[in-house]
């Protein structure tokens, strides 16, 4: 079952769960360090962002005002549920080759925030292969942040880093095609295999 990723490691590896938890203490200590206050939003004059139709895919998230660099723009939030839910609600049934439209988000090896039950306006940004915002969790909870100033109107973005366990073949890159357009884009919403 594909979901969002803040990291490339693959569940069920030890090793690479290791370098996960490493990766994530350090980027959270970056984030940390930069972080505005909780209620930035309030501070700030209202909300961040709404969600629109987007050029890239469906719906999108923009910046109705300037945000800057760390800023803590949305919590990414849905029904915690481990994975045989995530399977009972979701079978990977794609006989055609469709990708699945699911709002899943991986929090660890055993459980993924479920947006479709509970989820808010996060759930409508948009994958990029040159992102403006980055992922950071924290316990159970999942934050997107600012990676770099956004200006308004701008259409806010992050790496889904879809991480498959199967073979990336290019039937399976074409199931995850990439729409973002960005300078660079790899052509897929998959992380690179670990």
């Amino acid at each position: 079952m594909p979901t969002k990723r803040a990291s490339g490691a693959a569940p069920g590896n030890k090793k690479a769960a290791d370098k996960k938890a490493a990766d994530k203490k350090a980027t959270d200590k970056r984030a940390a360090d930069k972080r505005p206050a909780k209620n930035s939003a309030a501070r700030s004059g209202g909300r961040l962002f709404e969600v629109r139709r987007s050029s890239v895919h469906g719906r999108g998230g923009f910046a109705l005002q300037t945000i800057t660099r760390g800023t803590r723009v949305v919590e990414y939030t849905g029904e915690k549920i481990n994975w045989k839910e995530v399977w009972r609600r979701y079978p990977d049934d794609d006989a055609e080759g469709e990708q699945n439209h699911t709002f899943l988000f991986e929090i660890d090896d055993k459980y993924v925030r479920d947006a479709n039950h509970g989820g808010n306006s996060s759930r409508w940004i948009n994958h990029s292969c040159n992102p403006n915002c980055i992922v950071v969790g924290e316990d159970d909870r999942i934050f997107i942040e600012a990676r770099r100033t956004i200006k308004p109107g701008e259409e806010l973005n992050y790496d889904y880093n879809i991480q498959l366990e199967e073979r990336h073949t290019p039937a399976v890159k074409r199931r995850y095609l990439c729409r973002c357009g960005a300078r660079g884009c790899r052509g897929t919403l998959l992380g690179k295999k670990r």
